[in-house]
């Protein structure tokens, strides 16, 4: 049996913020993370590396292995070592820990030979992802926009994709990825959840088709309520974006812009600190490599 795999997930951006109503959505991107991992003969001994980042935290890495393990009932015959390397910036908002846990779980799952359906994938990771504490809700909708590409939206209470929407047009993604990190598990939730009808009101928005407003509306309703500076979701906006919104619990802000636009909105938000990141919408799901 070969006890190696690897495996490759996306990123994404905040369409809807679930964290306010249980009812999220969120848009996958090509930034990716890549996992690595090899079954080890020492049961209970998982050493995780994140090389792109070495100083975070690899508890996120522990869990997930061990959750696939115990799915296949075969935590006490092996342990791993895993490597990760993402482009995906840690701690902004950016969904690196659902792009992580994907990568993981479908690399751990591709070393033990074994195939599943693309929602126990999902599932494992997000499980993992709340048992680490790198979550508030599970992020259900980020792990199904990273794993499945496109756009989804669900209801993260049920665990239920409600649409998964192929984007048409191949849209550049531009965000402005300030150098702080914010962790979701310290957000402020009971402030956030002052505006959980509103946010009910943009999931239905999402629903119907116009999830492009709902996502800058989400991000300026949520960007007040954290203390975020909307103008630069703003500036975005006037400098031809069709989309612009605070992405996760911040404080990256993404922005949706057509081709002929990049160069203007680049330039709107050059007054800001922070680094500018190019990337574009994601169609392809996560998948195993060797």
């Amino acid at each position: 049996m070969n006890l190696t795999g690897g495996a490759v997930a996306h990123g994404a951006i905040t369409v809807i913020n679930a964290i306010s109503c249980g009812l999220g959505a969120a848009l996958s991107i090509k930034l990716r993370t890549e996992a690595y991992v090899r079954l080890t003969n020492q049961p209970g001994r998982i050493e995780g590396h994140i090389l792109s980042d070495p100083q975070e935290s690899t508890i996120l890495i522990e869990k997930t292995v061990m959750r696939v393990l115990k799915h296949f009932g075969v935590e006490k015959d092996y342990g791993a070592y895993v490597e990760t390397r993402s482009d995906i910036p840690i701690a902004r908002g950016l969904k690196s820990s659902s792009a992580a846990a994907n990568a993981i779980a479908l690399a751990v799952t591709a070393a033990l030979g074994e195939k599943v359906d693309d929602l126990t994938i999902i599932n494992l990771g997000v499980d993992a992802a709340i048992e680490a504490g790198v979550t508030i809700t599970g992020a259900f909708d980020d792990a199904s926009a990273s794993y499945l590409g496109n756009l989804v939206i669900t209801d993260n209470r049920e665990r239920k994709i409600l649409k998964h929407i192929r984007i048409k047009e191949d849209y550049p993604v531009l965000i402005l990825a300030p150098s702080e990190k914010a962790y979701t598990a310290r957000s402020n939730v009971e402030r956030m959840k002052i505006i959980a009808k509103e946010v009910e009101a943009l999931h239905k928005m999402a629903r119907v088709g116009d999830y492009w407003s709902a996502m800058t509306l989400n991000g300026i309703i949520y960007s007040t309520v954290l203390g975020y500076d909307t103008e630069v979701a703003i500036d975005a906006l006037a400098a031809g974006a069709l989309a612009a919104g605070l992405s996760g619990t911040g404080p990256a802000v993404a922005a949706v812009v057509p081709e002929e636009k990049i160069r203007e909105v680049k330039e709107a938000w050059r007054k800001y600190s922070g680094e500018i990141i190019e990337t574009r919408i994601n169609s392809e799901k996560a998948y195993a490599v060797r």
